[in-house]
C-alpha cells in the first residue's frame, strides 16, 4: 500500500487575536481517551509536532499504520499498552460524559481575556460531539501517547511518554501542564512507581516548564536507539 500523502504543514499566518472583551471569555477543555475515529487527528498533530521539532525528514506515519498500531483489531485495555489521551478545546461546556471504567475525561476550564484566533480549525475541528447539541465547535488542541515501563530499581511499573504536543496557538494557556497532570494522575492512581519522557535540549522553554514542575533533567543518561537500516542489520546478526 502506498503511503498516504501527509497533510499540509502549519500555516504561517500570524496568530492574531481580536479586540478585548471586557467580559473576557472561557476556555473549556477535556481531556479523553482517543478512539480509532480519532486517528485522522493524531495523524495532524504528529506532522505539526515533526514540523516543529525539525523531525519532518523522520516522518514516516500514515493513517493507516497509526490505526493499525494504536488500535488493532484485538486491543488491549487501556494503559496497558500503547495510549493516547486528546484534548479538546470549546467555548461552551461540555456536557456529562458517560462513565467509562477505564478513564473519566477530565473537565477543565481556563479563563481568557480575549479568544483566540485558530488558524487550523477547520482541520481540527472534532466530531466528538454535535455542534447542534454543545452550541460551539470543539477543537482539537493536542495529545499525549504513552505506554507502560518497569522500574527495576523501584520494582515498580511506569509511563514512559513518547510524545506530549499542544498546537502553537493554544500554547502558554498552561494546557501542556494539563495533558501532563492528567498522565502523572493516571500513574499515580495505578501506584506507579514514576512518569518519564525526554525533550530536546534546545527546547529551553519546555525544560524550564518541566524543572518548575519538579521534574528532573538528568544529563548523565543519554537515548541509544536502533532504527531503520541499523535495527534491521543488527537483526540479522548471527549470536
Amino acid at each position: 500500500m502506498a503511503a498516504a500523502a501527509p497533510p499540509p504543514p502549519p500555516t504561517s499566518a500570524p496568530v492574531t487575536l481580536p479586540e478585548s472583551d471586557p467580559s473576557g471569555n472561557t476556555l473549556f477543555t477535556r481531556i479523553r481517551l482517543a478512539t480509532v475515529d480519532d486517528v485522522p487527528h493524531i495523524h495532524k498533530l504528529i506532522h505539526e509536532m515533526a514540523v516543529f521539532e525539525h523531525l519532518i525528514h523522520l516522518f514516516e506515519a500514515t493513517p493507516e499504520s497509526l490505526a493499525n498500531t494504536l488500535f488493532p483489531e484485538n486491543p488491549l485495555p487501556p494503559f496497558s499498552s500503547f495510549t493516547v489521551f486528546l484534548l479538546e478545546l470549546s467555548y461552551m461546556p461540555f456536557p456529562p460524559t458517560p462513565q467509562n471504567e477505564h478513564f473519566t475525561p477530565i473537565l477543565k476550564s481556563i479563563h481568557l481575556d480575549v479568544p483566540i484566533e485558530d488558524p487550523g480549525r477547520e482541520m481540527f475541528r472534532s466530531k466528538a460531539i454535535d455542534v447542534s447539541v454543545l452550541g460551539s465547535d470543539v477543537i482539537v488542541g493536542g495529545f499525549v501517547l504513552f505506554f507502560p515501563n518497569y522500574s527495576t530499581f523501584l520494582a515498580k511499573p511506569g509511563f514512559y511518554i513518547e510524545d506530549i504536543f499542544v498546537r502553537e496557538c493554544y500554547r502558554r494557556k498552561g494546557l501542556g501542564k494539563i495533558l501532563l497532570s492528567a498522565v502523572v494522575s493516571q500513574a499515580a492512581k495505578m501506584g506507579y512507581g514514576r512518569v518519564e519522557w525526554v525533550v530536546l535540549d534546545w527546547n529551553v522553554n519546555a525544560i524550564k516548564f518541566y524543572e518548575q514542575m519538579g521534574a528532573q533533567i538528568l544529563p548523565e543518561w543519554r537515548i541509544c536507539r536502533l532504527t531503520g537500516d541499523a535495527l534491521q542489520a543488527y537483526a540479522h546478526i548471527n549470536i
